[in-house]
């Protein structure tokens, strides 16, 4: 046996263990999506990458870097891409358009929409087109057009479209993606609020945007004029800890470095979960809640040093003000195997910012938790009157406006804010 074919015999193999990782992980939940994913070989699409990493299902690979050594681009993780693929509800004859191109995803596409269908994928950066076309004709899928753009703007002669498919973390919605989407069309994006990310399957719909679905997810962040950068505020001098916004800086971080310096105020809410258990829901319900928000990201010698909890590590929830913050963390309750979920504050409102966080724990756990209902996001046009909006946490952008709606649990929704 050959190099060549001892590699695909090898890469055969690790992508039926990959399939079947991804049924177990409920990433996958149809046969149509899950032939497309044994059908096309990830591999040849991560060169940078060992086949056992290529097909490993929560691993992203990293295809461009910038100067900072921050991520620019990347072929993102089987879990995640078949995720959104399921959201899309893709089948035969679609025409859609992939904003972001890495490749992979577009041999995906173009295998799900069958000869009768088309896609076009868009992306910005010239480098990564390049490598796209090219990794598409070696692979076999030369009916996958990749176009050099920027997808703030139409794409000529490729409208309308049935799906439109975001695979960077967006921001806003720009007019021209609500333009190029039929009337009932979808459009799943990776939608930044407050800091966590969903990717949320939005349906044309009466003049706006309605959750199908919503996941969490991460990716990396829009390029071009649709861009609009998080900003970083550095609460040690060395940034092993930072408190990451969504928002121009409206605080000063050297206030919030102080505050860390200073004694931690601890508040616990009873509220447990599971090992295993996932609550991405109460991330999402903090992140939209009255007041000031963001995510507390450290660095893992900021953990070691306990200056933070170590949820930091994975970026934790955080309410903050001009003086201090308070961060979702939790605790290990003993020989149970599960972990209560809390508040670590910080500045000399911390008892007053860490019992609001507790008590928004609590809300979460009694109206949210164990409901049927889940939060329900609308997008709408940013120049839509306040009196037509849904009910809920509203968030103004450029081109949107963003509406999370929470369900009380009585049958009622809560009362508008934001």
């Amino acid at each position: 046996m050959t190099t060549a074919d001892y590699t695909a015999a090898n890469a055969d193999e690790l992508r039926r263990r990959m399939l079947d990782d991804l049924w177990t992980l409920t990433a996958l939940r149809t046969q149509t999506v899950a032939e497309a994913f044994a059908a096309v070989p990830r591999h040849l699409f991560a060169p940078e990458a060992t086949p056992e990493q290529a097909y490993a299902v929560d691993t992203a690979v990293i295809t461009k870097r910038g100067p900072d050594g921050a991520a620019l681009s990347s072929v993102s993780a089987p879990s995640i891409q078949a995720a959104i693929l399921e959201q899309a509800d893709l089948g035969p004859g679609m025409q859609v358009l992939e904003i972001g191109s890495g490749g992979y995803n577009a041999a995906l596409l173009s295998h799900l929409v069958g000869p009768t269908g088309h896609g076009v994928s868009v992306d910005g950066d010239g480098d990564i087109v390049e490598r796209a076309r090219r990794l598409l004709a070696e692979a076999g899928y030369p009916r996958g057009r990749v176009v050099h753009g920027d997808a703030e703007h139409r794409i000529p002669g490729e409208a309308p479209f049935d799906r439109i498919i975001v695979t960077v973390g967006d921001w806003d919605l720009p007019p021209a993606w609500w333009d190029q989407l039929v009337e009932s069309g979808r459009i799943v994006v990776p939608l930044l609020m407050r800091g966590t990310t969903r990717t949320v399957a939005l349906e044309k719909t009466g003049g706006r945007l309605v959750d199908r679905d919503h996941q969490w997810a991460g990716f990396v962040a829009m390029q071009g004029l649709g861009a609009r950068g998080e900003t970083f505020l550095p609460i040690t001098e060395d940034e092993q800890v930072v408190l990451r916004i969504d928002s121009p800086a409206d605080t000063d971080p050297q206030a919030l470095a102080q505050a860390l310096r200073g004694p931690r105020t601890e508040a616990w809410s009873g509220v447990e979960v599971g090992g295993t258990e996932p609550f991405d829901d109460l991330d999402l319900f903090l992140a939209t809640q009255p007041g000031r928000s963001g995510l507390l990201q450290a660095l893992p010698a900021a953990v070691e040093a306990k200056l933070v909890s170590a949820w930091a590590r994975w970026s934790a929830p955080t309410y903050y003000n001009d003086t201090g913050f308070a961060y979702r963390t939790t605790r290990r309750v003993p020989d149970t195997g599960r972990a209560e979920v809390g508040a670590f504050a910080h500045g000399p409102d911390a008892q007053a910012s860490a019992g609001q966080a507790v008590a928004d724990i609590r809300t979460w756990d009694r109206r949210h938790r164990r409901s049927r209902q889940r939060a329900h996001i609308t997008v709408v046009p940013a120049a839509t009157p306040a009196q037509a909006l849904p009910t809920g946490f509203v968030m103004n952008r450029r081109h949107t406006r963003v509406i999370v709606t929470w369900p009380t649990g009585d049958g009622h929704t809560a009362a508008p804010c934001g």
